[in-house]
């Protein structure tokens, strides 16, 4: 969502590395074109003055004048500016010390809140407690019934006396689910409550109704990330008229400006406990301003990769990957695994957008297409157990087989053994400790000329395979391909 903002930011602090010394003049003309960006982001402009101005007092001062590196001074001010602005430091949800704890969302109608409230169940019961759903949006058509469908996915029982659809009062319901949580011993309830095309005194008043009646230890506002401008107006509406104590940013993976996502934390006071960053009941995270931040400035979210990681990586099991790669043991079967539970991560376009520096390669991660891991999943299922463990086995006969059975070609096939086999020796070599030598790397890409694969691997290219298997002699021609400067950036998973 931020990619545009992040581009320009990028772009202007560009023109200050080189400078020993930053002149008014040269902060000033930083400070107009960072103006800009955030505008043209859509971020408030209430927020844009107070931003800009806090940063200009910051980087006038003896803070920057004395740096060693002024320029990187005047980024790590802008980042903390930015953490500011997105709520300072995370807060975490509030619990009663008297379950349950009861937690209201409000907002416009299509912002999201009964699918984050399937979502935040999702969340709460993976942090070993019991959510109860409230189903007090009795308004709009089958929100009833959609809120009942979430909460059999995620396992977690639903409060819906009322069928919905204009019927029922959202006042009783939700005070009958609270009399219904302490008897049943449920740790949380999450009230659904109705939204609108646009704000109203109708809808605002029945929320603050629910409000007197459930007494909430928190009032979600639950804000559509891509709703822009308006976005501001709505938080000051349900800010002044209900009461916000924290804020959820959805869809978050949009391709709007995101800059209202900027705004809505100053604007109401509130912070941003959680954010919702695609369709999947598992696209759902708490909020760190900082990690935002940096994601922001490209300087990537390591962080939050490694959280993923540790929750989808099971330690023991890596431990013996570990062990068998270090004696060359790694199999196709093994990889089928890895991908899998890398899978289990989320898209690895939102992986690696994780990294420090990607934004240099956006073109290359924009072309990447997901699908090619469901291929790759398909070419493996294709082979016996035999062939998964031994490689070796598979002749032109067998990958011709391998190719019908997957729905793909003989030269894919070809292509992911090939790959295989590099990665395989690769990961040996990482496991020893050793630093590995990839084949086609460009070194401008990875920051310097550390890596010396680049220009040998085109070498081999001009030479070509000489073997006299003609499937053999393909595979490897293909692995040449791969390897080359030319290559596609949309490749099969190994070609990230």
């Amino acid at each position: 969502m931020f990619g545009n903002l992040s581009d320009r930011l990028s772009d202007t602090f560009k023109n200050l590395r080189g400078k020993g010394r930053l002149s008014a003049a040269d902060i000033d003309g930083t400070l107009r074109d960072i103006r800009r960006a955030l505008l043209e982001a859509d971020v408030s402009l209430e927020v844009v003055k107070d931003f800009t101005g806090k940063i200009r007092e910051r980087a006038l001062g003896d803070e920057v004048s004395k740096a060693l590196n002024p320029a990187q001074q005047v980024v790590q001010i802008v980042n903390d500016e930015l953490k500011a602005i997105l709520g300072g430091e995370a807060r975490k949800l509030s619990f009663s010390k008297n379950p349950p704890t009861v937690i209201m969302l409000a907002g416009l109608q299509g912002s999201g809140k009964t699918t984050l409230a399937g979502k935040l169940a999702k969340w709460l019961k993976e942090q070993n407690h019991t959510p109860l759903l409230v189903a007090a949006d009795l308004q709009r058509p089958n929100a009833v019934t959609q809120l009942q469908v979430l909460g059999e996915k995620v396992g977690v029982p639903v409060f819906a006396p009322e069928a919905g659809n204009g019927v029922g009062n959202p006042v009783k319901v939700s005070k009958d689910a609270i009399a219904f949580a302490k008897k049943s011993q449920y740790s949380v309830v999450i009230v659904d409550t109705a939204g609108r095309l646009g704000v109203d005194e109708e809808m605002m008043q029945q929320a603050r109704d629910i409000r007197n009646a459930v007494e909430p230890d928190e009032i979600l506002f639950v804000v559509d990330s891509m709703l822009g401008q308006d976005a501001v107006n709505v938080a000051k509406a349900f800010h002044e008229g209900v009461g916000v104590s924290g804020v959820v940013l959805t869809k978050l993976d949009g391709d709007s400006r995101g800059g209202a996502a900027l705004s809505v934390a100053t604007i109401t006071g509130a912070p941003i406990l959680f954010s919702s960053t695609g369709e999947g009941l598992d696209a759902f995270e708490p909020f760190y301003p900082d990690r935002m931040a940096s994601r922001i400035l490209d300087m990537g979210d390591i962080v939050s990769l490694i959280e993923k990681a540790q929750q989808s990586f099971d330690e023991e099991e890596s431990k013996r990957m570990a062990e068998k790669m270090a004696k060359d043991q790694f199999t196709l079967q093994d990889f089928l695994e890895q991908m899998q539970q890398i899978k289990k991560m989320g898209s690895m376009k939102g992986l690696l957008g994780m990294l420090p520096g990607v934004g240099q390669m956006k073109k290359q991660l924009e072309e990447f297409d997901e699908k090619e891991i469901t291929r790759t999943e398909a070419i493996i299922y294709s082979m016996t157990p035999l062939e998964r463990t031994q490689p070796k086995v598979l002749n032109g006969a067998r990958r011709m087989r391998i190719a019908r059975g997957s729905g793909t070609s003989v030269t894919e096939v070809n292509q992911l053994i090939t790959r295989f086999e590099q990665a395989a020796k690769m990961m040996k070599t990482v496991a020893k400790g050793g630093m590995p030598n990839i084949p086609g790397t460009n070194p401008a890409l990875m920051g310097g000329g550390g890596f010396s694969g680049g220009k040998k691997k085109v070498d081999q290219k001009k030479k070509g395979s000489k073997s006299g298997n003609p499937a053999k002699r393909a595979a490897e021609n293909a692995g040449l391909d791969f390897g080359s400067e030319k290559s596609s950036g949309s490749g099969s998973a190994f070609g990230l």
